[in-house]
């Protein structure tokens, strides 16, 4: 038989999960803030970070350090304190804990023993750019930060291919160029939007396709991002070598041969050895 308790009554342990602002800090809600004024203490991914926050809203409490790496440790601290029947909130960086950031191993825990869990809801840059894109958004796949290792990378952006859901992907400035790239060469002509800065004062969404998006000087692109991509919308006709010599030749008119044969791959989703055996033809 389930077992069943109302959050908000009874006598079962309870974590509190709190989304935090992704820029603006007027967003923070204020459920949020009285919620935190009535805890005993305050789990957060970083303490310098929140505690910057809870100041700016007069709060004052203990702060407990729970990151990627001491989440184990730190989780069975916190669990401690609430078999102890200490109030705990938790809440990471920016947007919601879990997605994308620390948590989930704390959650795990907290379920496993039969403790309760309770969100206050707040920003989220995935729904936020999402919303904004003007991509579908009836249906939509969280795919989050992609592998870092470019072979693992790669492999994940095969599996996404053919997704029908419009994808939101989180993404980082050092990475966001080559990242572009990856997916122009792997999905081919799709449309994108990148969103960047998001409900801060050099808030930016850029539309185009994805390969557009990979000729985007990286200098330019500032700020912690998500990138927004329409899913896969049906086979399309396989390119033709002369559709593929057309593209160079008009290529060649502006580029180099180089530039040329890797932007008509990109482009295209069409493997550049390919371009290139078709480049050697036009001599």
């Amino acid at each position: 038989m389930i077992e069943r308790e109302l959050n908000f009554s009874g006598s079962k342990p309870l974590l509190y999960l709190v989304a935090t602002p992704i820029g603006n800090l007027s967003e923070f809600p204020p459920r949020a803030v009285i919620t935190l004024r009535q805890m005993d203490f305050v789990a957060c991914e970083d303490t310098r970070n929140s505690g910057l926050l809870l100041k700016r809203f007069g709060i004052d409490k203990p702060l407990i350090s729970c990151h990627e790496h001491n989440e184990e440790a730190s989780s069975e601290k916190i669990i401690s304190l609430l078999q102890e029947g200490k109030k705990v909130a938790y809440m990471s960086d920016a947007g919601y804990p879990v997605v994308s950031d620390p948590g989930e191993r704390l959650v795990k825990k907290c379920v496993a023993l039969g403790y309760k869990v309770a969100v206050i809801n707040g920003p989220s840059a995935g729904i936020c750019a999402l919303v904004g894109s003007g991509l579908p958004a009836d249906h939509f796949y969280f795919e989050g930060f992609l592998p870092s290792k470019p072979s693992a990378r790669d492999r994940e952006i095969e599996e996404l291919k053919a997704r029908k859901e419009t994808i939101v992907f989180y993404e980082s400035p050092h990475r966001i160029e080559e990242t572009l790239k990856a997916l122009a060469s792997s999905l081919g002509p799709r449309k994108a939007v990148l969103a960047r800065e998001l409900t801060k004062a050099h808030e930016e969404y850029i539309r185009g396709s994805l390969a557009e998006l990979a000729s985007l000087d990286p200098k330019t692109l500032i700020g912690e991002m998500v990138l927004v991509v329409e899913g896969d919308e049906g086979e399309t006709l396989p390119i033709s070598d002369g559709d593929v010599r057309k593209l160079l030749l008009e290529k060649l008119k502006t580029l180099r041969s180089k530039e040329a044969i890797a932007a008509v791959s990109q482009e295209n989703a069409v493997p550049k050895n390919r371009v290139y055996a078709i480049y050697l033809t036009l001599k």
